[in-house]
């Protein structure tokens, strides 16, 4: 058994109900649940279609989003999310890079990175490299002043943690920002990397071992022993080449609004929606929703 979830973006809900009903029928599924009235809706069907992205590309075109999940098991016991980009709506690094001065050639090497164009921790040390000799205390203003969280984010924690489930924050990151925000959003623990300072000014380099794709799915392995669930009970959420481990061994892996490579890796994917969509593929209606 399988279910589908039809959204769309909460700003500007549009989903008509004659294409979940031509959808249901088409696929031979059961009764539509409305999640959210024109923003949500679900039905569970017995097979997956074979014309599945034919039907997911044609929605793409009328701005929804089509995941397919398996019904048993769809509402899970862990959160594991990346936070550059999914989040939050920066990238740390390219932010701080913008302080120093060196913006336009850091975001180049970010995008190509997450794109899985570059060695990700070769790309996260020359970025780091070139912020050496920055004012420890920027870190603290662009916390304040430039970080600011994904839509959704804040009822995502809040809703999963309200039904029991344990979240982690693991990034490519930096501590200094995974820190804040974990606290800020409610995380249960954070994990990332570490901007080496001296003498109040940011050496140029980061504390090893570096925190990248095979970190992400070791936490995964890690917490998820600890708490004594299975990996199928993790929805993993992310953006970035560096995410594909920890989404292709999750239960649920979703790619939000991921670059396009990683779209291509991922069965689901959130365009439109923001991260309350992962409340909806989970079978949450809006009435659930903690705030």
């Amino acid at each position: 058994m399988h279910s589908v979830t039809l959204l769309t973006s909460p700003e500007r809900p549009h989903l008509d109900p004659v294409l979940v009903d031509s959808l249901r029928n088409a696929w031979g599924g059961g009764d539509a649940v409305w999640l959210a009235p024109d923003e949500a809706a679900t039905f569970d069907m017995m097979r997956m279609p074979g014309n599945r992205w034919d039907v997911w590309a044609e929605c793409q075109g009328m701005g929804v989003d089509l995941v397919i999940t398996p019904a048993e098991g769809r509402r899970k016991k862990m959160l594991l999310a990346d936070m550059d980009s999914t989040v939050i709506q920066q990238e740390c690094i390219d932010e701080l890079a913008d302080e120093a001065g060196v913006g336009d050639r850091v975001k180049d090497i970010t995008a190509r990175a997450m794109n899985g164009e570059l060695d990700f921790e070769a790309a996260l040390r020359e970025r780091v490299g070139l912020l050496e000799g920055l004012d420890e205390a920027v870190i603290g203003r662009v916390l304040s002043t430039r970080i600011t969280h994904m839509p959704g984010s804040k009822v995502l924690l809040a809703t999963m943690k309200a039904n029991g489930a344990y979240s982690a924050l693991v990034s490519g990151g930096f501590t200094a920002f995974t820190t804040a925000v974990a606290a800020a959003l409610g995380f249960d623990e954070n994990r990332a990397n570490t901007l080496l300072v001296a003498q109040g000014r940011l050496t140029g380099d980061v504390g090893h071992p570096i925190l990248g794709k095979q970190a992400k799915v070791d936490a995964l392995e890690g917490i998820t022993a600890t708490l004594g669930i299975s990996e199928t009970d993790v929805i993993a959420v992310g953006d970035g080449a560096n995410d594909l481990g920890m989404l292709h061994r999750a239960g649920m892996g979703v790619a939000l609004h991921a670059k396009p490579a990683v779209a291509a890796e991922c069965d689901l994917r959130i365009n439109f929606g923001d991260l309350t969509a992962l409340l909806f593929i989970q079978g949450y209606a809006i009435d659930d929703f903690v705030s």
